[in-house]
């Protein structure tokens, strides 16, 4: 469950977007995919197959984790360089970044944005089992460009397919936010609060005040699909 984050939470869930986009997506290049998941203590990619093994590359808190048919070798994620050694050339096929400036990790942060994907993964999770079978609902995914977990949901010919996600905090937002972005439908009226793009957002805040969050932030979404389902 969302819980208060420490000062350092900005520059933690920086450095490990650096990872994201850095490291562990790109271990996924062998199979020309990048899409990555909400893992246990952070992110990371899901199983695939390399080499003739199951293998997964995932963050732990502030430690990156490879996994390979069940074994796992770990490292403290001090730099971009020290987890490219963990991977090598093999899973990073563009060559191993040599950036060895300290990240910085907090682990208290780390946990607190691990806490928040799992919160999300949760509630996204929620508000896909009570869509119509129409609404043809995308994979829950973890962008690492973005660093945001979302899913898209909606029949696009009527103007009702949006995004649905969360988001960890971003250039406009200091703290996590959980939003709805529809891809052509008007964003006018109250329920449409964003200033930072068209669609809504529930701010980390409200999600810290709330007596049930993942309920919260599942009812704010469900309130946003049944106004585009009422303006198609």
């Amino acid at each position: 469950m969302p819980k208060r984050l420490p000062e350092s939470f900005a520059a933690t869930r920086d450095a490990l977007h650096r990872v994201a986009e850095e490291l562990v997506a790109p271990a996924r290049k062998p199979h020309n995919e990048i899409a990555l998941r909400a893992t246990p203590g952070g992110f990371g990619t899901p199983e695939f197959e390399f080499d003739g093994a199951r293998t997964q590359v995932r963050v732990e808190g502030t430690e990156l984790v490879l996994a390979r048919d069940g074994d796992e070798s770990r490292i403290e994620l001090t730099s971009i360089a020290a987890g490219a050694a963990l991977l090598g050339p093999q899973l990073l096929p563009d060559g191993l970044p040599d950036d060895d400036s300290p990240l910085g990790l907090d682990r208290p942060a780390a946990d607190g944005l691990a806490d928040f994907y799992a919160f999300a993964a949760e509630a996204l999770g929620d508000v896909k089992s009570g869509l119509p079978a129409d609404d043809d609902p995308s994979d829950t995914t973890l962008w690492p460009e973005h660093f945001d977990i979302a899913f898209e949901a909606g029949p696009e010919a009527d103007g009702m397919r949006a995004n649905y996600g969360a988001s960890p905090g971003d250039g406009d937002h200091a703290e996590p936010y959980v939003y709805v972005v529809p891809w052509s439908a008007p964003t006018d009226g109250d329920l449409w609060n964003s200033t930072a793009f068209n669609g809504a957002e529930l701010s980390y805040g409200e999600l810290l005040t709330a007596v049930d969050p993942v309920g919260a932030a599942v009812e704010f979404m469900r309130a946003r699909h049944e106004a585009l389902s009422g303006a198609a």
